[in-house]
């Protein structure tokens, strides 16, 4: 060790913390975050004040962004000069602040993600609000700090007229905080800061009807407006925006076009993304995507397939791609060099306060300069009154300085009057230069009343803030580029979906599709009907039901598993096409089949699931009753709804509120009538009790209908196409379990029981065949018979066929097309639709 030299031992733990705890603050205070009062960070604010002082202002030619980007690296920003060069072109990038303050020359990069030129390449100069934020600098309205080597004075704060922190926001990343500022529209910000000035005690919630809301240099629609109030309330919120979206028929193919995309998203990765989901099958219904965006503005494309809803692909891609994407507001500034976090009345309250500061000190400054000048103009003046009497002075001394001190002495002047009348010119000695004097004198005084009277006065001092503002508004203030939902959060994709009343047909292999009820037409009884769908030969309609677009609907299978799905995510076909494998719209197994539907309300209303029941019946006749609630969180592979027992599978279910009661029809002609509350609600995996004997080993329940209205009668139908309907008081009520009354005469001519329904007059009957031929009538066609009889003949069975399902729907009496989609309500007591007869008060239910 050499001579003098001593070792200090430091503790490493407290070194590193001091270190640590040094470094953090300096990127706090001078790195990372703005400064409340201009909006800047030191980087920001150096490059202006750089540019301002290279002399590339708004009004002088652009220069080669190198030799600015020296500039500021010599002098003031010891760092690289990339991050220099990056801040001067990100405000230059329209994309990237809402009013630029850069004027760029050359490739500035794109909305893409296209890195600029580089810097010996493109030229800048300032923009004028850029001027605005440095007017006045020269005039002490600003503290100056020594620069990094201390050779020359830099503003710790730029005197700005433009409130730029709420105006272009601003993002960063300290340590162990980070802030993130929203850009705000310059003519609301004025606005509400002039209110503010004209009531201090002014409430946010006032605040916001002149700033309504973020305005983002892309513009695209603010969704939603709770996480902006919270944002203008508290500092944080979260505020989602969404791309400014069209459809548009392009050759005959329906497409979404987008042409405002949210704030900070790269438009190319975006695109990319979302093409990379459609080949993964993650989002159905797009054939193809086109950028055709170019320097008239934004346009990108995405071309859908045929059967594709252009509503839902839109909300997809909300839901999966940056074309909703949120901004987390996050208001940390340095308020006095300490960071705080900032609602927006105060920091409209931090800049009232900056810029009051900067107009005493502008007005001290001028005022001092005012008074040196009226100091000045009145030796001049006491010389030109005594003009020949100061000539002979300077005349008879031998130096200047000799002249001054005679001057002084003979005309009780200071020495910068008498140094001002020294170095007169001649020609001031003229009688128009004279009275230009005294003209300029008697101007400066009223300008130095004027001066004082804005020092005594607060409230003129705000008048002069408010008069700035406005200047400022009328030169750069322009529309809101983002538009504002506030019914977001709360749209869904039901609301664009009209809720009209649809028939869901299910084939036997599993195809499923939704067609418009008006396509059907009702023809008289006995007809021979008409072709409902194409199917493979070997394949038949086996389900067919009514429900509205906006229901929830609860799929059960014969293996006792629930699918959950909304009715319009069913894809829609013609009356005459063949649908969609359900095995590529739910996840159900290869060897099981839906066998019933239920539809429901909203499945996240507490009080409407926990006061419904999904009452279950299986083949071999048992019964189980499990609370809706329990199916309200539906999964991707389906939940168990019954346990089902070997050799047994599930055949229907119902919704019910508890009080209904409950028919079992049997192949065999028997049927059951019990009352709901003989079955106790059971959990998901229990697998029921006994609902009715079967009469022998080939017998088997073929349907359960659930009674609330008693009004209504029983309809039968077997399965050669004879059938009639009963009164609910032939059956009596009996203990669930037991054999059951007759509820039809079997014989080998009409063939086994197929369907049992409850229907009234007001209904119609939908009956299909194996080979898929549908015919439709009135059920007021049919008498009321006794319970034990045959019943009539409802349809003309061809050879080697047979009825495949029974399905009741709503009738009009004049036509079914002629049914107005607004007088369709859901009778969600017992999950089916019904639709409301103008003619008269009645409201006939059907089920599905």
């Amino acid at each position: 060790m050499a001579e003098g030299e001593k070792l200090i031992p430091i503790n490493i733990e407290e070194e590193m913390k001091s270190a640590y705890i040094d470094y953090s603050m300096s990127v706090i205070v001078s790195r990372a975050l703005p400064d409340v009062r201009d909006g800047l960070k030191p980087v920001h604010r150096r490059v202006l004040f750089g540019m301002h002082e290279l002399g590339v202002r708004s009004n002088s030619a652009h220069k080669k962004s190198a030799r600015i980007v020296g500039e500021v690296l010599g002098k003031y920003h010891p760092h690289g000069d990339s991050s220099v060069y990056d801040t001067m072109v990100r405000m230059a990038q329209e994309w990237s602040l809402r009013y630029m303050l850069v004027d760029g020359q050359g490739n500035f990069g794109s909305v893409d993600g296209d890195s600029p030129a580089a810097m010996r390449y493109t030229e800048a100069r300032m923009r004028k609000i850029a001027d605005d934020m440095l007017i006045d600098i020269d005039k002490d309205t600003v503290d100056h700090q020594l620069n990094f080597d201390d050779s020359l004075q830099e503003p710790t704060v730029l005197p700005t007229r433009i409130p730029n922190l709420l105006v272009n926001g601003a993002s960063g990343i300290a340590v162990g905080m980070a802030t993130n500022m929203a850009p705000h529209n310059l003519t609301e910000v004025v606005d509400g800061t002039i209110a503010y000035i004209d009531n201090p005690d002014i409430e946010i919630d006032e605040i916001i009807t002149h700033i309504k809301a973020p305005d983002f240099p892309t513009g695209g629609v603010i969704y939603g407006y709770d996480g902006v109030k919270e944002a203008f309330h508290t500092g944080r919120g979260r505020v989602v925006i969404r791309a400014r979206t069209s459809f548009e028929e392009i050759q005959g193919k329906e497409c979404i076009v987008v042409t405002e995309i949210p704030y900070q998203v790269n438009k190319a990765d975006m695109i990319k993304k979302t093409a990379d989901l459609v080949n993964e099958k993650k989002i159905d219904g797009i054939a193809s995507i086109r950028d055709e965006s170019d320097r008239k503005g934004m346009r990108i494309v995405y071309i859908l397939k045929r059967d594709a809803i252009p509503n839902i692909v839109l909300n997809t891609l909300y839901k999966y791609t940056a074309l909703q994407s949120s901004f987390s507001v996050n208001n940390i500034a340095l308020v006095k060099g300490r960071p705080q976090m900032l609602n927006v009345k105060e920091m409209i309250h931090h800049f009232v306060e900056h810029r009051h500061e900067v107009v005493v000190r502008r007005t001290e400054y001028e005022l001092k300069k005012a008074e040196d000048r009226a100091h000045i103009l009145e030796g001049l003046i006491i010389a030109s009154d005594n003009i020949d009497e100061v000539i002979a002075i300077i005349r008879g001394s031998s130096n200047a300085d000799e002249a001054r001190e005679k001057l002084m002495e003979r005309f009780k002047l200071s020495e910068v009057q008498s140094k001002a009348i020294v170095e007169m010119r001649l020609r001031q000695l003229t009688g128009l230069e004279q009275d230009k004097l005294r003209s300029e004198y008697e101007e400066i005084l009223k300008t130095i009343e004027d001066l004082k009277d804005i020092l005594a006065r607060k409230e003129r001092r705000m008048l002069v803030i408010k008069e700035e503002l406005v200047e400022v508004k009328e030169k750069y203030g322009d529309e809101r580029r983002s538009e504002i939902n506030f019914a977001g959060g709360d749209l869904s994709i039901e609301d664009m979906i009209p809720d009209e009343q649809v028939v869901i047909t299910i084939s036997y292999a599993g195809y499923i599709k939704r067609t418009s009820l008006s396509e059907y037409k009702t023809q008289n009884r006995g007809g021979v009907g008409q072709k409902a769908s194409s199917t493979r030969n070997e394949d038949f309609l086996e389900h067919l039901f009514v429900g509205t677009n906006h229901q929830y609907m609860l799929f059960f299978t014969q293996k006792g598993k629930c699918f959950w799905m909304r009715v319009y995510e069913i894809p829609e076909g013609g009356k005459t096409s063949k649908g969609r494998a359900i095995q590529n719209l739910i996840n159900i197994e290869q060897d099981d089949k839906v066998k019933a539907f239920i539809c429901t309300r909203d499945l996240k209303d507490e009080e409407y699931v926990n006061s419904h029941y999904v009452i279950m019946a299986t083949k071999k006749g048992t019964v189980k009753k499990t609370s809706l609630e329990q199916y309200s969180r539906p999964r991707q592979n389906g939940i168990n709804a019954i346990g089902i027992r070997e050799g047994d599978e599930l055949l229907e279910a119902k919704l019910t509120t508890g009080t209904s009661q409950i028919f079992l029809g049997l192949k065999s002609g028997k049927a059951i009538r019990f009352e709901e509350s003989k079955t106790r609600p059971m959990g998901r995996n229990a697998s029921g009790v006994r609902g009715i004997t079967l009469a022998d080993e080939g017998d088997e329940v073929i349907g359960m209908v659930s009674v609330h209205d008693f009004e209504e009668e029983i309809l039968v139908v077997s399965e050669n196409g004879y059938g009639k309907r009963s009164s609910i008081e032939d059956y009596r009520i009996t203990n669930r379990g037991g054999k059951g009354v007759k509820t039809i005469s079997i014989t080998e001519k009409t063939g086994g029981l197929v369907a049992i329904k409850n229907v009234t007059d007001t209904d119609d009957l939908m009956i299909i065949n194996r080979s898929g031929i549908a015919i439709r009538m009135s059920v007021e066609d049919l008498r009321v018979m006794g319970r034990a009889t045959q019943g009539v003949k409802l349809i003309n069975i061809r050879e080697n066929d047979s009825i495949a399902a029974v399905a009741k729907v709503m009738k009009d009496e004049e036509a079914i097309e002629d049914i107005d989609i607004r007088d369709i309500e859901v009778d969600h007591e017992n999950g089916n639709g019904t639709a409301i007869d103008n003619k008269n008060d009645e409201t006939p239910e059907t089920d599905d």
